[in-house]
């Protein structure tokens, strides 16, 4: 369900954002798919451009680095006119990247409830380096401290989607309601 939205340009720069587990990668390629235009995943942009994954990155640099890497990998997807970009789910939450973002695209936030995001995530802990020490009683805590502290960038977003229910298509939901915005 979408709860708000904004004027946007013709622009066919689409970035989805949302807390990690939201489903923007998976949400993102069905979407470049229905409006025929490429997927990129900002993750997998930066694993190709350093040589190794977000962990490992995490790992041998820090956060602060890793956020230093992801900004530079988000201005560099400029050069693509079209596409549908998902996030990571901190991008927005550092930097100028919220405002970034909202200038050169429309944004798209997958806002989706923490019970939600809790079953998708428990049997991903191993690869997300924010959950990799936790364990099922402090899960659910952390997603919804860390979700509490991250919405008020979310929330700048230029459309705000309410995810009800794990398996919604949302893809097809957003083409329903702005085909005049981003369907070809």
């Amino acid at each position: 369900m979408i709860v708000a939205s904004k004027t946007f340009s013709t622009n066919m720069r689409i970035f989805l954002i949302g807390f990690m587990g939201s489903g923007k990668s998976h949400v993102g390629k069905r979407l470049a798919h229905l409006c025929n235009i490429p997927f990129i995943d900002l993750d997998n942009e930066i694993e190709q451009q350093e040589g190794r994954t977000i962990p490992q990155i995490f790992e041998q640099n820090g956060e602060a680095a890793f956020r230093a890497i992801e900004q530079n990998a988000l201005h560099k997807i400029l050069k693509h006119e079209d596409a549908v970009i998902a996030t990571g789910g901190g991008t927005p939450c550092f930097f100028d990247n919220m405002n970034w973002m909202n200038q050169y695209g429309i944004t798209i936030y997958l806002q989706t409830p923490v019970d939600i995001l809790v079953e998708r995530l428990q049997s991903e802990r191993a690869h997300r380096p924010l959950l990799q020490n936790l364990n099922d009683e402090t899960l659910y805590t952390f997603i919804a401290e860390k979700l509490a502290a991250r919405e008020m960038y979310y929330l700048q977003a230029g459309v705000v989607y309410q995810i009800k229910e794990s398996n919604e298509n949302v893809a097809k939901a957003l083409m329903q309601e702005f085909s005049n915005i981003i369907g070809h």
